[in-house]
């Protein structure tokens, strides 16, 4: 079921694109076929574009305790259960919804092989980013003494407004992509997906990222 509401939501906003975008020429540098691409490529890694750590339910459950007992590394763990617990959401949905993609009208390839492998780079310093994130949120948790579920839900509501998950960055008005691309939050996807998507440049994105 939960696939199958993501895979309404990709379709809901592929149409939008096609709906509001010229088919011809660009929208702040990026064309329709670039922000369709950007769309799909972005629910495909969705999971590496939105960390849980699964460190607020451990907090919340107790089981942090039995962690601390463990012959590893309490950020090993988590970080290790997280890639875990990502592969079958990338062989479920991500790789079917990737094959599918030119039925939605959508070329799901990186703009050239370059671009391709130095996205898989920005998603990987973008997963470091988003685990960061991740356990600052669970120590406001414990510093606040508040719901995990309110906390995180407010974590969740930052994170899509401001990362470019769902609208690109630059599409946004008054010149606020310019400002949100300086944050944490948009090395998390904008950057990755700029990148794919050949719409920004490479190397400031990466050494964003890096600092």
């Amino acid at each position: 079921g939960n696939y199958a509401l993501r895979l309404l939501r990709v379709i809901f906003l592929l149409s939008l694109w096609h709906t509001l975008l010229p088919k011809t020429g660009d929208v702040s540098g990026m064309t329709r076929d670039a922000v369709l691409t950007y769309t799909l490529i972005a629910e495909v890694f969705s999971g590496q574009m939105s960390v849980r750590t699964g460190l607020d339910n451990a907090l919340w459950r107790g089981d942090i305790a039995n962690r601390l007992l463990r012959p590893m590394g309490i950020y090993g763990q988590f970080l290790a259960e997280m890639m875990g617990n990502s592969l079958p959401n990338l062989v479920l949905f991500s790789l079917p919804l990737f094959c599918l993609s030119p039925f939605l009208g959508v070329d799901p390839l990186p703009a050239s092989l370059t671009s391709g492998l130095l996205f898989m780079c920005s998603l990987t310093l973008g997963v470091l980013i988003g685990s960061a994130l991740d356990f600052i949120f669970a120590s406001l948790l414990v510093f606040l003494e508040q719901s995990v579920y309110a906390l995180m839900q407010i974590r969740d509501a930052v994170t899509v407004l401001l990362s470019g998950a769902v609208i690109p960055l630059a599409l946004l008005p008054w010149g606020i992509g310019d400002i949100l691309m300086w944050l944490p939050f948009a090395s998390l996807a904008s950057a990755p997906l700029r990148i794919y998507t050949q719409t920004g440049d490479p190397l400031f994105l990466l050494s964003l990222q890096f600092a």
